[in-house]
C-alpha cells in the first residue's frame, strides 16, 4: 500500500478538459488539459475516489500511471485503459476488426472518445471498421469526416479572401459617407 504522499503520475486521456474539486483537502481544485499528465499524491487519489463520480473520473477519464495506485483504488482495469493514442492509431489502422470490437466493448469512456477523434483525423479508410464504430458508439464517421472537410474547405476560402478595392477608396468610389469618431471641437475643461 502506497504512502499518502507518495506521488503518482495521473494523464487526461480525454479530449476536453477533466477537473474534480476535493472538499476534504480545503476544497483543491483540479483541472487536467487534454492530454495533460500531473503528480499528485496518493493521498488526493484515495480521496478523489471517495467523492461521487470521483471512481469514474479515475478509470474512465484519468489514467493513472501506478499499477500499485490501480490495484488499490480501481481494483481491475481492462488492457484498453492503458491505450495511447498512437496505440490507438496502430489499432485503427492495421489491428483486427476484432480487437476494435473489443477495444469498443471494454474500454473505458476516454479511451473511446480518442478512436472516434482518430477516426476522424486519420481519416479512417476502412469501411468495417467506420460501420462497427458507428453500431457500437452510434458515432458516424464518415458524416464526421465530411464535417470536418469541409470547414476546412471554408477556413482555407476564409484565408484566401482578399479585397478588390482597398479600405480608404471604397468610400470614395461607392459615394457612401464616412462617419469619424474624431471631433471638430477643442474640448476644455476648467
Amino acid at each position: 500500500m502506497l504512502e499518502n504522499n507518495a506521488i503518482v503520475k495521473v494523464t487526461n486521456r480525454d479530449n476536453g478538459n477533466v477537473g474534480y474539486t476535493i472538499p476534504d483537502l480545503n476544497n483543491l481544485v483540479r483541472t487536467f488539459s487534454p492530454n495533460e499528465t500531473k503528480e499528485v499524491t496518493m493521498e488526493e487519489l484515495r480521496k478523489l475516489s471517495y467523492i461521487p463520480g470521483g471512481e469514474k473520473i479515475l478509470r474512465d477519464y484519468l489514467v493513472i500511471e501506478n499499477e500499485e495506485a490501480i490495484e488499490e483504488l480501481l481494483n481491475h482495469v481492462e488492457p484498453e485503459y492503458f491505450y495511447t493514442e498512437n496505440e490507438i492509431k496502430d489499432l485503427l489502422v492495421n489491428g483486427s476488426l476484432d480487437a476494435l470490437k473489443d477495444c469498443l466493448e471494454f474500454a473505458p469512456a476516454g479511451t473511446i472518445d480518442l478512436v472516434k477523434k482518430i477516426s476522424v483525423e486519420l481519416p479512417l479508410n476502412d469501411v468495417e471498421k467506420r460501420e462497427t464504430i458507428f453500431k457500437m458508439t452510434g458515432f458516424n464517421v464518415d458524416s464526421a469526416v465530411k464535417i470536418d472537410k469541409e470547414s476546412k474547405e471554408e477556413e482555407e476560402q476564409e484565408a484566401t479572401k482578399e479585397r478588390r478595392v482597398g479600405a480608404a477608396t471604397a468610400s470614395q468610389t461607392t459615394g457612401r459617407r464616412v462617419v469619424t469618431t474624431e471631433s471638430k471641437y477643442k474640448v476644455v475643461s476648467k
